[in-house]
């Protein structure tokens, strides 16, 4: 079988010492090898040895076997007999595996309409769970791939919709936005998107056609809202002017926009890059306030602190 049949999953999702209702495979050599076969059990020792050593791209289940994944998942974040901590844990984990898979599809739309059920698991879980939201958001030191990224992204908009009394409808929507927001990226050269050091000239500026790409690609489905395309248009301009693509500033810049430049240059600042060491929550949004203030919506700012005090216990 191709590698297509498959799809990722992370380790630390399957419950160990319970018999796991589908076959887990592992990547060896381009192959795909039997790993765990139906009916098997892990260990939490051997669950754990693995957990340390999973990249996120080793471990497979069958495509045929998707929605029996999903369904285990959906019994973990329901279960009494697991923690709101290991919820977040397993609700994060998986969710990052799906999203990996999304964001190498070639079919956008298949990727916005699969990660509608991801949206809704977040939200209820932040409803349900307000305490464990800061496990939700990678610990430091996680590398800054896309999809790690796109996804605490989303945490942080959705936090910031909530403190800034977004309703249900208002904030799926901004999940969507916010998970989308990289989207063009697609289309810049994978050696720009992981050169260790700053780009040159020529390399900044294919960077900052991402915006555009991004909106071209959103464009060939109408189904999206305006405002989840301005979210990924817009993200980079900037509250006083001078921003890119468009040099719009101020109320003329979406809402969703100006909440994804807040929490995609927090998210950038306090994240493991290839070539910058993250820094400490405290230290980036003291920095946004004061040297890079003028950038963004200043009640979003300020309503971003009541974000990242519920998460501090997680991200610090």
């Amino acid at each position: 079988m191709d590698t297509k049949d498959y799809f990722r999953i992370r380790l630390s999702t399957i419950r160990p010492d319970e018999p796991s209702p589908f076959a887990i495979y592992i990547l060896i050599d381009g192959k795909m090898i039997t790993y765990l076969n139906e009916g098997d059990v892990l260990t939490p020792e051997k669950v754990q040895a693995l957990h340390q050593k999973d990249s996120g791209e080793s471990f497979f289940v069958l495509n045929e076997r998707k929605a029996m994944y999903r369904q285990y998942i959906k019994d973990a974040m329901n279960s009494n007999l697991i923690t709101n901590d290991n919820k977040a844990i397993i609700l994060r984990e998986s969710s990052i595996a799906i999203l990996e898979d999304l964001f190498e599809n070639p079919d956008v739309g298949i990727a916005l309409e699969e990660s509608k059920p991801i949206i809704s698991d977040l939200l209820q879980f932040m409803d349900t769970a307000p305490g464990s939201i800061g496990n939700l958001i990678s610990l430091s030191g996680h590398d800054f791939y896309t999809y790690n990224h796109s996804f605490d992204v989303s945490i942080y908009s959705l936090g910031l919709g909530q403190a800034l009394g977004f309703d249900k409808a208002m904030l799926s929507e901004l999940g969507t936005a916010s998970l989308f927001h990289d989207i063009g990226k697609r289309n810049v050269s994978i050696d720009i998107l992981c050169k260790r050091g700053p780009l040159d000239e020529n390399e900044w500026i294919q960077m900052r056609m991402h915006p555009q790409f991004g909106l071209k690609i959103l464009n060939e489905h109408p189904g999206l809202s305006d405002a989840v395309r301005a979210a990924c248009y817009e993200h980079h301009e900037s509250w006083s002017g001078g921003g890119y693509p468009q040099d719009i500033s101020g109320q003329e810049i979406h809402p969703f926009a100006r909440i994804v430049a807040l929490t995609d240059t927090y998210d950038a600042m306090t994240t493991q890059r290839s070539y910058n060491i993250p820094m400490k929550p405290t230290e980036a949004l003291n920095m946004m306030k004061v040297k890079l203030a003028a950038k963004f919506d200043p009640e979003m700012l300020k309503a971003m602190y009541s974000v990242l005090f519920k998460m501090e216990k997680k991200t610090g």
